[in-house]
């Protein structure tokens, strides 16, 4: 089952974006997800339209954050991105015929939906400074500064 990597891959991005002095480019910010540039910039519209990073064109242009790391929520980013499906299980069929199978739904639905909320109301709770400081804490950990040239096919 493919699971949707966006939320942690722009996440990935946003806080390298926070470690980089200046813009970073759609083909930069693609590499350290491992995606089209195209992609990135579909992803970094929706960012840019909640306020989040803004563009530059032309040469030394690119993508930077727009506001402070501890006002953006995985939840901000989260609907940035358009709410993408947070579970991957769900019901064998949508409208089935069968009462048992109906039960079952009815049961699933409501697990899934208590699920889901338990999640986004956590999501609201840590900010990307949260994370940023997190990051800052395991780098000190490992005892080095934050390689500029960091490769992303680890």
């Amino acid at each position: 089952m493919k699971r949707d990597s966006r939320l942690s891959g722009v996440l990935h991005v946003l806080l390298h974006m926070a470690e980089h002095d200046g813009p970073m480019t759609s083909e930069t910010l693609a590499k350290a997800m491992q995606t089209n540039p195209v992609v990135i910039r579909r992803i970094m519209a929706g960012l840019r339209e909640r306020g989040y990073v803004r563009s530059e064109k032309g040469h030394g242009g690119g993508w930077t954050l727009s506001c402070d790391l501890g006002a953006i929520t995985l939840r901000d980013v989260y609907d940035a991105l358009g709410g993408p499906s947070l579970m991957a299980m769900g019901n064998r069929a949508e409208a089935p015929g069968c009462l048992v199978e109906q039960a079952v739904n009815a049961a699933l639905d409501d697990s899934f939906r208590e699920a889901e909320a338990l999640l986004l109301a956590r999501f609201e709770t840590v900010s990307l400074a949260a994370l940023s400081a997190d990051f800052h804490a395991r780098l000190q950990q490992r005892g080095g500064p934050f390689p500029k040239d960091h490769d992303h096919g680890e």
